[in-house]
């Protein structure tokens, strides 16, 4: 079973910053993608960034040099700067691997931005 623990969520001011992290432990393949996607209310679940197994990312237009994601073996950052009142969401962590193509989500921590 496969288990994504999300952390490093809460409430920072306008143009603050904030380093979200997810652990990932359990039995997974290790050619794989985490990437972090987030959810504001009323809104669809939509990709912020990810990084594969082999270091290379991909970035939302809107998040590219605001967001930085990056990996340690099995956990990955999201370090956010400039961060905007829009930014406010829950942030998932995701794990995928092209070998199976099952989705694997963490329960999700919340980033409010608001002064």
């Amino acid at each position: 079973q496969v288990q994504l623990v999300e952390s490093g969520g809460g409430l920072v001011q306008p143009g603050g910053s904030l380093t979200l992290s997810c652990a990932a432990s359990g039995t997974f393949f290790s050619i794989n993608t985490m990437s972090w996607y987030r959810q504001a209310p009323g809104k669809e679940r939509e990709l912020v960034a990810g990084i594969n197994s082999g270091g290379g990312t991909n970035y939302a237009d809107s998040e590219k040099g605001r967001f930085t994601i990056s990996r340690d073996k099995n956990t990955v950052y999201l370090q956010m700067k400039s961060l905007k009142p829009e930014d406010t969401a829950g942030y998932y962590c995701n794990l995928r691997s092209p070998v199976d193509n099952v989705n694997y989500w963490g329960k999700g921590t919340l980033v409010t931005v608001s002064s």
